[in-house]
Formats: C-alpha cells, sequence, structure tokens
C-alpha cells in the first residue's frame, strides 16, 4: 500500500454521552427537533454497532485504552478514576511518551496527525498530546473545563496550543470543530494521508449552551454544575457537538477526502445524569450496560456499504487496532496490541467473531466480562450473570440457575485479571456527586 492511496482517519470521541442519546440509537426528538441529524446520516450511509463498549466507565481510564491500542490496565495512570487536577505536576499519573501510540505509529508510517480536543492523560511537563505522537494539539489538558472561561475544576485556564496556553474567546464545541475544519482544510491540501483524534468535551458538564455565556461566573468555582441543567439544555449541548461534525465532513466532501476516510464517532463511557441510556442501566462509574455500552458509528464510503448494522462485540481500542490495520500499520514487537481489528466487519457488516471483553474498576470492586451473549458482573462483591440479547436492563440474574456458567466466566475473568498489574494500593477514585446530591438510579 502506498502512501498517496492510504486511508484519512477521523476518530471523534464525545464525553459522556449515553447509548440512547442519538436518534439512530432510538433517541427522542428534542423540543428543537431532531438532536443529532448528522450522526444520524452517517449511521445511514455507514455502518452501526449496537453492542460496542468503551473500555472503561470513566474517561481517562478509556483514553489510554484507545490511545494504546492494549487494555489500560496495563498503565499505572490508568488506574485512577479518573485523572483529576491534583496530579499536576506528577510523573506517573499520565501516558509516558515512550510508549507506542496510535498517533506515533501513524506518524512514524507518514500520516499527519492531530488531536483537537480533550487530551486527559497526564500533565506537562512530563506528559502532553505532543510527546505521544501528535504532530498538533489544540484543547484542554484536564478532565473538565467551562465552555467559556476555559478554566478547569480548579479556576486555572486549561486551553492550550501545543504546550504553551492559549487566549480563545468562544464556546468550546465550536472552538474545537472550527479547528478540526481547518486542519482538514490544510491536510488536505498535502500529499500525505491524515490522522485527525477529535475529542469533545460536549456533552461533559458543566451544562451550557451557545446561548449561556453568562452563567460562566456563577459556576467557576463548581463546575459539576449540581444545581444546574436539564434534558432541553443537555440535548442542544449535543446538538452543538453534531452540527460541528457536519462542518468537518462537509470539509472533507469539498476536499474530495471523504470517500476515502474512515470517520469513527463513539463516547469515551456511558451517560452521566441527564443522558437517555434506554433501555440499559447504569452509568458513568458503572460496569453495567449504561456505563460501558456507548454509541459505534463507522463511515468509509469507499469500504462500507451503507445502511448496515452490527452485533459484533467490540471495545475502544480495537477501533485504534482497526486504524493501524486499515493503514498497513504493524504494533510495535515489543508492545503487542490487546484490541482487534474490526475491518472485516467494515467490509462485511454480516461477519463476526468471538471477543471476549474484560473489565475492572476500583469503584466498588467492580468486574466484568461480556462473552458472546453473557456477562459476568460483580459489584460491591455480589456476581451476577446475565444473558444480554435476552435481558439487556440486567434484571434477571441467571447465576442460581445457571452455576456452571458463572463459575466459568468467573474462572475466565480471574485467569485474564492474573495476566494484568494489580491496582496499586495509591490509586484513587474520584467521584463529583453522591446519592446526597441525587438520588440513586
Amino acid at each position: 500500500m502506498t502512501t498517496k492511496n492510504r486511508p484519512n482517519f477521523i476518530f471523534i470521541v464525545a464525553d459522556d454521552l449515553g447509548y440512547a442519546d442519538l436518534g439512530c440509537y432510538g433517541g427522542r426528538d428534542a423540543v428543537f427537533g431532531p438532536v443529532s441529524p448528522v450522526l444520524d446520516r452517517l449511521a445511514q450511509d455507514g455502518l452501526l454497532f449496537t453492542q460496542g463498549y468503551s473500555n472503561s466507565p470513566v474517561c481517562s481510564p478509556t483514553r489510554f485504552g484507545l490511545m494504546t491500542a492494549r487494555y489500560q490496565y496495563r498503565l499505572r495512570g490508568a488506574a485512577e478514576e479518573p485523572i483529576n487536577s491534583r496530579s499536576r505536576g506528577s510523573t506517573t499519573l499520565g501516558l509516558p511518551p515512550e510508549h507506542p501510540t496510535l498517533p506515533s505509529l501513524l506518524k512514524g508510517a507518514g500520516y499527519r496527525t492531530a488531536l483537537i480536543g480533550k487530551w486527559h492523560l497526564g500533565y506537562p511537563p512530563t506528559f502532553g498530546p505532543l510527546r505521544s505522537g501528535y504532530e498538533e494539539f489544540f484543547g484542554p489538558m484536564s478532565g473538565g473545563v467551562d465552555y467559556f472561561s476555559h478554566c478547569d475544576s480548579a479556576g486555572r485556564h486549561d486551553l492550550w496550543f501545543g504546550e504553551e496556553e492559549l487566549a480563545d474567546e468562544g464556546y468550546l464545541t465550536d472552538l474545537l470543530s472550527r479547528r478540526a475544519v481547518d486542519w482538514v482544510d490544510r491536510m488536505a491540501a498535502g500529499d500525505a494521508p491524515f490522522m485527525l483524534s477529535l475529542h469533545y468535551t460536549a456533552p461533559h458538564w458543566p451544562w451550557e449552551t451557545r446561548e449561556d455565556a453568562g452563567r460562566a461566573p456563577a459556576i467557576k468555582d463548581n463546575l459539576f454544575d449540581l444545581a444546574g441543567g436539564n434534558i432541553h439544555v443537555y440535548r442542544r449541548m449535543i446538538h452543538h457537538m453534531d452540527e460541528g461534525i457536519g462542518w468537518i465532513v462537509e470539509a472533507l466532501r469539498r476536499n474530495g477526502q471523504l470517500d476515502n476516510t474512515l470517520i469513527v464517532f463513539t463516547s469515551d463511557n456511558g451517560g452521566e445524569r441527564f443522558s437517555d441510556n434506554w433501555p440499559l442501566v447504569g452509568g458513568k462509574m458503572d460496569l453495567t450496560e449504561g456505563g460501558i455500552r456507548v454509541p459505534w458509528i463507522a463511515h468509509w464510503p469507499a469500504v462500507i456499504r451503507p445502511g448496515g448494522q452490527s452485533r459484533q462485540l467490540c471495545m475502544s481500542m480495537d477501533w485504534s487496532a482497526t486504524m493501524l490495520d486499515a493503514a498497513g500499520v504493524a504494533a510495535h514487537p515489543d508492545f503487542p496490541l490487546d484490541g482487534v481489528s474490526m475491518l472485516p466487519v467494515l467490509r462485511d457488516a454480516a461477519h463476526s467473531f468471538d471477543r471476549p471483553l474484560h473489565w475492572r474498576m476500583n469503584h466498588r470492586g467492580q468486574r466484568a466480562l461480556r462473552q458472546g451473549n453473557w456477562k459476568y458482573l460483580r459489584v460491591d462483591g455480589n456476581d451476577y450473570l446475565f444473558d444480554i440479547p435476552a435481558d439487556e436492563r440486567e434484571r434477571a440474574n441467571q447465576a442460581k440457575k445457571q452455576p456452571e456458567r458463572l463459575a466459568a466466566m468467573r474462572q475466565a475473568w480471574e485467569d485474564w485479571n492474573a495476566s494484568m498489574p494489580p491496582i496499586p494500593e495509591d490509586a484513587t477514585v474520584s467521584l463529583g456527586y453522591s446519592y446526597k446530591d441525587m438520588p440513586q438510579r
């Protein structure tokens, strides 16, 4: 495969998006109309996955898996649930620059690379996007920032171009979308293939639309915005992101790059307080389906037939492996991938293969294994067994009815866990709110 005919990649990651927040996943219209018409069209013209998962139910661990195409548990920084602002200056809590990544491997094979949006994988000077394979970076380093002041939860300004702070006025979702359009325009003028990570902060808190600049001063000391927001604001935030994705699709079309570009869209984890996860239960921080099953849309006119759906099991790191496979780029021999390429499924939506998926969380001692139709789950020391296609809400526990299956899956999880480093004793869990702030799910 020559450099010129390699595909381009746009890897779009929303933040805390629920499984059913998009119209193409059964989401309802908002008061202003369809919430996600652009993404719905990408799904209609591409391939929609109904059994796709994130590597974790919380943001930064998933991003470790996405970047490395390996289980995040292999790296110390990913044991934080999630990395928080107190890790500034740490030399251990981040993505080590020496570890191969999706962008570094593609860059080494002649790709142009950029991250526009959220990093959340450790702070300079030890860590940063430019140290892990990206040529260009624009966005916040931390987990959450105000959409207008661009300050993090500690009140620090957190918008960067490369490793220099950049004061740029405007609504963050739109700033990211416009930067992405500019980058696509510049890359399309060259001869090299390109890979863009477009990692939105939307629809993560604080709950602000384009019209809500006046709210920023009032919530600067509590970006969790516990007394703010509603489903109407939340859906509008998704719609702003969707509009921006439309600008990028149009830029690809205008530059003659749409057919040969694989666009992948997903969320870093399940939905938060205003999300629609129907029919799933749970959300962010949970290994129930609502915390880890997320939208997965793939659009690539040169390869994917329109209108397809797939029940193939997959997770975040599989899509990084897919992009490497599609580019003809091998993994570093010292860092074999845990991710599995979805390229055969992109070529034929009816294709399927066995794909066990494993998770663990320090929070509430959670563990999970999805294998075929079945899911083994542990929460707070209680073991459960669910037939997911028959019981997506995980209400009918089959553990007592099928003890042998439960025992076999529990042992399979134990065997996998033994191959991973243990959770460090000093790993932290950071919860933004609890049942004291709002009723439990």
